[in-house]
């Protein structure tokens, strides 16, 4: 059975699309740490483990998250994107993309945003004008 994240790259479950190409999709945490927090997957890949991946899935998913982390950098105020890989919510390798201004966003223990439909789109819309832009 497919995971969530598969139907999700797929367009079988809505999400907020920062970014995509023919290996790779880029869309926004429904429960973000910050604004314009995004998750990166391998589409054709579903391990939970990204460690399993072969070399040329890993490399890839890394390039695809640096063009997606240098998008969200020019499309969401902050100091940087820091990157983080728990995999431990959804069994479908997945790399969290966290626009911070200190350490302390980092924080996955604390309590979510809550941001509405439009802001979320607004949001995908403006990380995906900038990736284009790449």
């Amino acid at each position: 059975m497919a995971t969530i994240f598969t139907r999700i790259a797929k367009g079988e479950i809505p999400s907020y699309k920062c970014a995509e190409n023919e290996d790779f999709y880029a869309f926004l945490d429904i429960a973000p740490l910050t604004k314009g927090h995004t998750l990166v997957i391998p589409k054709n890949v579903e391990d939970d483990y990204i460690f399993n991946l072969d070399d040329k899935t890993y490399e890839g998913l890394m390039a695809f998250a640096k063009k997606v982390a240098l998008a969200q950098k020019a499309a969401v105020p902050c100091k940087r994107i820091c990157v983080a890989v728990l995999g431990m919510e959804v069994p479908h390798v997945h790399v969290h993309l966290v626009p911070v201004q200190s350490e302390a966003d980092m924080d996955f223990r604390k309590e979510k945003l809550s941001l509405s439909p439009d802001e979320m789109q607004k949001i995908a819309a403006d990380i995906l004008r900038e990736y284009e832009k790449l």
